[in-house]
This record gives structure tokens, C-alpha cells and sequence, in this order.
């Protein structure tokens, strides 16, 4: 689908949302432009990906679906020209819908450098969006992983339903992370790309370009944040795990030392000898009871003082 925006009669942003053949070739007969195709895209070589033609500059970087877990992401491409912005999407996203709808209200005269410039501010206003929310679901995934315990939630606490719950929340957590980084790393290597490679750029937008620069590196260090936060509460959670298992191997292993004394009384009373003091004797059945009742106290007491439950 081709959408074009103008201003003053002319114009001077094409969004081209995944493209026809037709599409691209009356763009690039009409603006002088070439299009690059959806796999030149998706090159993830710097060089591929920050291009410099005469005055066009060809960029491009992977984007943020709305979908989680999205294994290839789309990529998104701009051609930005001093007389037309064009922007190449095979998806929709979230920043152009919210750019395209501004520039259908605002009655301000733009060009194709400003139009760029409100794009990727709305861009890195988005993904701060995401970091904060990021930052909330994580907030609350730690209070309830280390929340103190209390008879009413150990149980909850120790159910293997809730870390499993955890592990998925934090795995989530930590992918989209990775999608957030891969766009803040394209976004920081194309704010400083247009700076010094377009010389025709207004002086206000190589200022408002240097802010989202800045922007741009404030939000890599909360997003660096956020991803040892991850690293941390999923060391913690298979710490709680491997917790939780050593519980249940100790609870075996008392019960299973506590059950070799009186299993070996059992076996030596069963055993058919002909000459056993005990089986002629009217209290011996007793006797042997009582035996294994005191070798199954001794070591209860026993681990118990040693304070293994």
C-alpha cells in the first residue's frame, strides 16, 4: 500500500506498507529514488544498513512487532532526500500510525528532514514506553520471588507451579529485551549517521537529532539495567529451585537412614535359625518391637537437634 503525504501542494513523505511491485516502481520513477527490496533490508551489516548515495541516505533496522516472541521481526527502511522522506514497512508500526495521524491534524508546514526527525523521536519515545513497562512487570515478578514467607504463602511460595510461572515471565521478559536492544542499537547508529552524513540537514534538526542522541544513550543504560535485573531473577528462581530440590532429597535421605535400623532388626528377627534366644522367650515379640521403635527415634532426635527439618 502507497500513502503519500504533502505539504503545501507537494509531496514529501511516501509510506509504502508492504509494497507492490507496481508501488516501487512508480516510486522510484516519480521521486528518483531507489527502493530497496525487503531482503536488502534485512541485511544486518553496518555497511547494508547506513548508505549514503549523492544526497539520499538509505537506512534501515529491525522493528518491534506487536506480537512477543516473533523470531524474524520485519525489518523497516527510510530514504531520506532533501525533497521526499520515504519509509518502507512490511508491518504495522506503531510510531508512523501515531506520526501519520499528527500529520493529518497539524496544519504546520514540514519537510522531509523534519518529518524524519518526528519519526524517530516518536520512535524513542515508544521504546521507552516498552522499557517502562518492562520495568513494572519486573518489579512486580521480584516482589514476588522474594517476598518474605509467612504461613499463609509458603506453600505458594514453594509450589513449583509458581517458579515455572516465573521462568516464563522472566524468559518473555528477557526476549523482548533483546527485540528493545536490537532497535536501540539501530536507532544509535542512525541518529549520528544522518547528523554527519547529510549536510543539507536545518540547523534546528541537527539539534533535536544531538537530544535524541542523548535520549538514545540514557535509554541503552536503563535497558542495560533492566537486562541484569533478568539475569539476576533468573538466578534466582533456579536458585529457589535447586532449593526446593535439596528439600525434597534431604526429607528421602532422612527418611531412608531412619528406615535402615529397624529394616536390619526386621531382617535379623525374620531369618530361620534354629537356636534364637528371643523365640522361646514370652516378651521377645515385644522386645523386638520396642528395638525398632528406638532405632527409629534415635536418629529422629538425632537429625532433628542437627536441624535438617
Amino acid at each position: 500500500m502507497l500513502t503519500t503525504h504533502a505539504t503545501a501542494g507537494r509531496p514529501v513523505w511516501i509510506d509504502l506498507l508492504d509494497p507492490t511491485d507496481a508501488e516501487i516502481q512508480q516510486t522510484q520513477e516519480k521521486f528518483a529514488v531507489r527502493v530497496p527490496s525487503r531482503d536488502q533490508l534485512s541485511e544486518i551489516e553496518s555497511s547494508s544498513r547506513l548508505v549514503k548515495r549523492e544526497r539520499q541516505l538509505y537506512l534501515s533496522m529491525p522493528t518491534l512487532t506487536p506480537v512477543q516472541g516473533d523470531a524474524n521481526p520485519p525489518p523497516l527502511g527510510f530514504i531520506l532526500a532533501p525533497e521526499i522522506f520515504v519509509t518502507i514497512r512490511y508491518s504495522e508500526i506503531k510510531p508512523i500510525q501515531q506520526l501519520t495521524d499528527r500529520f493529518e491534524t497539524s496544519p504546520d508546514s514540514r519537510d522531509s528532514a523534519h518529518i524524519f526527525t518526528c519519526l524517530l523521536e516518536t520512535m524513542v519515545d515508544r521504546v521507552a514506553d516498552l522499557l517502562e513497562q518492562q520495568s513494572s512487570e519486573l518489579s512486580g515478578t521480584s516482589r514476588r520471588v522474594f517476598r518474605q514467607r509467612s504461613p499463609e504463602n509458603r506453600d505458594e511460595l514453594r509450589s513449583t507451579r509458581m517458579l515455572r510461572l516465573v521462568l516464563l515471565v522472566v524468559g518473555a521478559a528477557g526476549q523482548r529485551l533483546s527485540e528493545i536492544r536490537e532497535t536501540l542499537l539501530a536507532l544509535q547508529r542512525i541518529a549520528p549517521f544522518v547528523t554527519d552524513s547529510a549536510d543539507w540537514l536545518p540547523n534546528d534538526v541537527v539539534s533535536r537529532l544531538r537530544l535524541v542522541q542523548g535520549d538514545l544513550a540514557s535509554l541503552a543504560d536503563f535497558e542495560l539495567h533492566l537486562s541484569n535485573n533478568v539475569q539476576f531473577l533468573l538466578d534466582a528462581t533456579l536458585g529457589f529451585i535447586n532449593t526446593e530440590q535439596n528439600e525434597i532429597f534431604k526429607v528421602l535421605t532422612i527418611a531412608s537412614v531412619i528406615g535402615i535400623p529397624p529394616t536390619l532388626i526386621a531382617s535379623m528377627y525374620g531369618m530361620n535359625f534354629r537356636n534364637m534366644p528371643e523365640l522361646s522367650w514370652n516378651w521377645g515379640y515385644a522386645y523386638a518391637l520396642v528395638l525398632i521403635a528406638v532405632s527409629i527415634v534415635i536418629p529422629a532426635i538425632w537429625f532433628k537437634r542437627r536441624g535438617w527439618w
